[in-house]
């Protein structure tokens, strides 16, 4: 298994503690890279939530790079002790919140309590239709604030709706098996980034 670490800022060259004996697929350094340099201008002091967290790598590296919070959730006990341990040795614990419970039902949680994100990110396992169904809860619990960006991972063969209510596709990008694709709310976009 290819070891984890925290690319950039003040956790940079951390490595992250992975999942043994569990099926979880990280992501890779150069789709992870990839995805920051998209996202740089989103990250400063950014509300951050991180689903399907796995080993809690996109949220650690958000934080490492200037992200004031993120939250944590995963449906499995394991990778909840991981991410606990990787927040406590990249020393970013204090900005981290971890929630064990299944997302789509966490997202209601989370819109009761009237919480509004930042940046999203979203890597459910590949091909299960996951991740069409949490964009539907997300735009329907309206949890993204206003000028916030999705960034949801997938497998470069699964198909994904250009529009889901008023979230809307601003790039697609592929890195072989691996694609990563950007949601904004439609009526709320500005200013494109170049190139996005």
């Amino acid at each position: 298994m290819a070891i984890l670490r925290v690319i950039s800022g003040t956790a940079k060259g951390h490595k992250l503690k992975t999942l043994k004996g569990y099926v979880a697929r990280p992501t890779s350094d150069k789709v992870k890279e990839s995805l920051f340099n998209i996202i740089v201008e989103y990250l400063a002091d950014a509300y951050v939530l991180d689903l399907f967290a796995g080993t809690g790598n996109l949220g650690i590296e958000a934080l490492s790079r200037g992200a004031r919070k993120a939250v944590f959730v995963d449906k499995s006990e394991k990778a909840t002790d991981v991410i606990r341990e990787n927040l406590v040795s990249t020393k970013l614990i204090d900005r981290g919140v971890i929630i064990k419970g299944e997302v789509l039902k966490v997202l209601y949680n989370l819109s009761k309590e009237g919480e509004k994100f930042d940046i999203i990110f979203l890597d459910p396992p590949y091909n299960k239709g996951l991740l069409e169904e949490t964009l539907k809860i997300i735009e329907k619990e309206d949890i993204l604030a206003e000028g916030g960006i999705i960034a949801a991972e997938r497998s470069s063969g699964e198909n994904i709706p250009q529009k889901i209510g008023n979230l809307e596709l601003i790039s697609d990008r592929r890195y072989g098996n691996t694609a990563l694709a950007f949601y904004k709310q439609n009526n709320k976009i500005l200013n494109r980034i170049e190139g996005i």
